[in-house]
C-alpha cells in the first residue's frame, strides 16, 4: 500500500485499546488515512461527525474503531440481548464488507458479538439468530433492519434491545436520505434513544443541515477531507488522485465491439463493468460469457435475490475476472485490486459517476476508470469536470476490434431466452436515458435508434411508444420469423408452446396496449382519470333518486335563486317551496349565513314534510345547494 498517510495510531490524542492497536498491526494498518486520524479522536470523545471523504479513503475503520472504543468505556456491561452499536447502510454487499471488517476487530473482544441483518435471507433465521445468540453491535441494510423492528409476534423485541444504544453510524448517509430510505430510516430513529453519539460518513456528504438534524446529530463536528494534488483545482476533486480517469467516443453499434476488444486485451486484470439497468446486465452479461474465452464472468444487479451475496464474495477472491453490474455495485464496496472500472452506459447522476469511478485506486492504490460516450454526449466531459471536479481525459481508439455483433445475433437465434433479454434490455436502456438527470446532454430525441438496435444485436425493433409512427431504412430486421424461436429450456419452451395452443383454441387475439400508452419520457400517471371514473361510475350506481325528486329539487333550487335575486319575497318562497307535492323526501335549503367559522345548523320546522336551514357558510367562501333527506 502507498504511503498516503497522516502519522502513526500511537500520534492520536486519544490512546487506543492495546488489542485493537494490535489488530492493525496483523492486518499491515500501520499508519492512518487522513478521515481516520480527523474522525477517530473526535468519535472517540463524544462527539457527533459528519465525515465527507473521497471514496476509498478508509472511512470503515473510522467508525468501526470508535464503536469498539465506546463500548468499551460503558460503565455497565452489555448484556446478551443489549444493542450498544448500530450501523446502517443501503446495500447487503456493503453491509456485508462492514460486517468482516468488523468481525475482525471483535475477535479479541468474545464479550462483544455482532449480527448481520441484510435482505436475501430468510427473515424468520435472522429473528431466531438474535434470539439465540444476541447481538451487541447490529450491521444492517434499512429495509430489514425496520422489518425486524416489527417482528415482536415471533419473539423478537428489538425495541427494547436498542433502548441502551450508545453508537448509531449511517454509512453512506447522503444515499441513506435520498434514495427512497427515508420511510424506514424514520421509522428505525423512532426506537433509537436521543442520547446517543451518532456518525454520518459518505464521499458526497449533504450540506443541508435539515438531513442531518433529522438524523439525530447535536451540534455536529463537520469534517471534510480533500486529497492533496499538485494543482490546484486537485485540492477540490471528488475522485483519488491516483485514479487515471478516461473516456472514448463510438457510436452506439460499435460501443459493444470497443467493449469486447478492451476486455480480450485486458484478460489478466479485474474489471467492473457498469450498465444503466438490471436487462442490459443480464443481456451484455451473458454475451461478455461468451465472447470473453478464459475469464470469470459474474453479473449483478438489484433484482437479484439469494445469489447476490454469495456472487459478490466469489468475486472478492478472483485475481481476475469481470464484474457486470448495475449502481447497486457503486457505493462503498471495497473489492481488492480493481483494474479497471468500465462504464457502458453513464450513470443517471453526475455524483454516481464519482462513486462508480471509486470503485478503483482506494487507500492509495493506483486504479483507471474509463467511459464509454456517444458522439452527442461529448458535453458530459465538460460537465462532469465543473460539476463533479472530475476532469477526463480521452482514450486513444482501441486497436483490434472485431464484429461480434452477428456472434450475439446467433445466441438469440439459438435461444429464445437470449432473444427476450435483448428486447428488455433496449427497452430498458430507452426508458432510463430518458430519466436521465442531466436532460440537457441525455435527449431521447437525440438518439440514433436504428444505429442503437444495431448496437444491441436486435432481430427486429420491439414495440415501444418512443418508436411509434416511425421508420428506421437504416435498421434491417433478420429474415427469420422471431415466434419460432425456441427456449434452450425444454420446460419453459413447453410451457410456451401450451400457451400459444390455448391461445389458438380460444381465438384470443394478442392485446395491443401499448397503442394507448405515451412515451415513457411523456407518460403521466392514470390514477386521477381512474379516480374520476371510479367516482362516476360509483355516483351513477348509488343514485336512488327518482325522475319526479330530481324535478322537485330542481324546483326548490329555482325558487332559491329567485329568492336571493329580489325577484320574490321570503313569504312567496315559503309558501311555494311548502305546497309542491308531497315526497318521501325532506328538502333541506342550505342558506349561505351570517358571521361565524363554524358548521352551523339552524332547523326552522316549516312543515311536516319540509324544514328550512340555514347553513353557515366555514370562512368566507359562500355557496348554497340544495339536497333532500329521506324520512325517517
Amino acid at each position: 500500500m502507498a504511503n498516503t498517510t497522516d502519522g502513526t495510531w500511537d500520534s492520536l490524542p486519544v490512546k487506543l485499546n492495546e488489542k485493537i492497536l494490535e489488530t492493525l498491526d496483523e492486518l499491515k494498518f500501520t499508519h492512518m488515512t487522513p478521515v481516520q486520524s480527523a474522525c477517530i479522536p473526535l468519535f472517540v470523545s463524544n462527539k457527533d461527525v459528519a465525515a465527507e471523504a473521497v471514496t476509498g479513503s478508509g472511512k470503515t475503520l473510522a467508525f468501526v474503531i470508535p464503536i469498539i472504543e465506546l463500548l468499551l468505556k460503558r460503565e455497565e456491561k452489555l448484556k446478551k440481548m443489549q444493542v450498544g452499536a448500530l450501523v446502517v447502510t443501503p446495500t447487503r454487499e456493503l453491509a456485508l464488507q462492514i460486517s468482516e471488517v468488523m468481525e475482525q476487530f471483535i475477535q479479541k473482544f468474545p464479550q462483544f458479538t455482532q449480527i448481520l441483518l441484510i435482505g436475501g435471507r430468510n427473515p424468520i433465521e435472522d429473528v431466531e439468530k438474535f434470539k439465540d445468540q444476541g447481538a451487541n453491535i447490529v450491521i444492517a441494510t434499512p429495509g430489514r433492519l425496520e422489518d425486524m423492528f416489527r417482528r415482536k409476534s415471533d419473539g423478537l423485541d428489538l425495541a427494547s434491545s436498542v433502548k441502551s444504544l450508545d453508537v448509531l453510524v449511517l454509512d453512506e448517509a447522503d444515499r441513506l436520505l435520498d434514495m427512497g430510505f427515508e420511510a424506514s430510516l424514520n421509522t428505525i430513529l423512532s426506537y433509537l434513544p436521543k442520547q446517543r453519539r451518532t456518525g454520518l460518513f459518505s464521499a458526497t456528504q449533504t450540506q443541508e443541515l435539515e438531513k442531518l438534524v433529522r438524523a439525530g446529530l447535536r451540534n455536529p463536528v463537520r469534517i471534510t477531507v480533500k486529497e492533496k494534488g499538485l494543482a490546484a483545482a486537485a485540492a477540490t476533486q471528488k475522485t483519488p488522485s491516483r485514479l487515471s480517469n478516461y473516456y472514448t467516443i463510438c457510436r452506439s453499434e460499435d460501443k459493444f465491439n470497443n467493449l469486447v476488444a478492451f476486455l480480450r486485451q485486458h484478460k489478466h486484470e479485474k474489471h467492473l463493468v457498469f450498465f444503466s439497468t438490471c436487462a442490459c446486465v443480464e443481456y451484455y452479461g451473458r454475451a461478455l460469457e461468451v465472447l470473453v474465452k478464459k475469464v470469470t464472468v459474474h453479473c449483478i444487479h438489484g433484482k437479484m435475490k439469494n445469489k447476490r451475496n454469495s456472487i459478490f464474495a466469489d468475486f472478492r477472491t478472483l485475481k481476475s475476472g469481470i464484474l457486470v453490474c448495475t449502481d447497486v455495485m457503486a457505493r462503498g464496496i471495497d473489492i481488492p485490486d480493481v483494474n479497471w472500472v468500465l462504464q457502458y452506459d453513464p450513470p443517471s447522476s453526475a455524483s454516481a459517476f464519482v462513486h462508480r469511478c471509486g470503485r478503483t485506486a482506494r487507500i492509495g492504490n493506483y486504479g483507471n476508470a474509463l467511459v464509454f460516450l456517444l458522439p452527442m454526449e461529448e458535453s458530459y466531459v465538460n460537465f462532469l469536470s465543473i460539476n463533479q471536479k472530475c476532469p477526463l481525459q480521452k482514450m486513444n481508439p482501441i486497436s483490434d476490434v472485431v464484429d461480434v455483433l452477428p456472434k450475439v445475433k446467433a445466441m438469440a437465434v439459438a435461444d429464445r431466452a437470449m432473444f427476450d433479454r435483448g428486447m428488455r434490455a433496449f427497452v430498458s436502456y430507452v426508458q432510463a436515458y430518458a430519466k436521465h438527470e442531466c436532460s440537457l446532454i441525455f435527449r431521447v430525441k437525440d438518439l440514433d435508434f436504428a444505429s442503437l438496435a444495431r448496437g444491441f444485436a436486435l432481430l427486429r425493433l420491439p414495440k415501444m411508444p418512443e418508436l411509434r409512427g416511425k421508420t428506421f431504412p437504416d435498421f434491417t430486421e433478420m429474415t427469420v420469423d422471431t415466434d419460432t424461436i425456441r427456449y434452450k429450456d425444454k420446460n419453459r419452451e413447453k410451457q410456451r408452446q401450451k400457451m400459444l395452443a390455448e391461445q389458438k383454441d380460444k381465438m384470443i387475439l394478442p392485446k395491443k396496449n401499448f397503442q394507448k400508452n405515451k412515451a415513457w419520457s411523456k407518460q403521466k400517471t392514470k390514477k386521477e382519470r381512474r379516480k374520476k371514473k371510479d367516482a362516476k361510475r360509483k355516483h351513477d350506481k348509488g343514485s336512488d333518486v327518482e325522475d319526479e325528486d330530481m324535478k322537485e329539487l330542481l324546483n326548490d333550487t329555482r325558487l332559491l335563486k329567485k329568492l336571493k335575486k329580489g325577484q320574490i319575497s321570503e313569504e312567496d318562497f315559503e309558501t311555494q317551496l311548502t305546497s309542491g307535492p308531497k315526497s318521501k323526501h325532506k328538502t333541506v335549503v342550505i342558506w349561505p349565513g351570517e358571521k361565524t367559522c363554524h358548521q352551523t345548523l339552524t332547523v326552522i320546522p316549516q312543515s311536516k314534510t319540509n324544514v328550512l336551514v340555514r347553513y353557515v357558510e366555514l370562512k368566507s367562501f359562500f355557496f348554497f345547494s340544495v339536497m333532500k333527506v329521506a324520512l325517517l
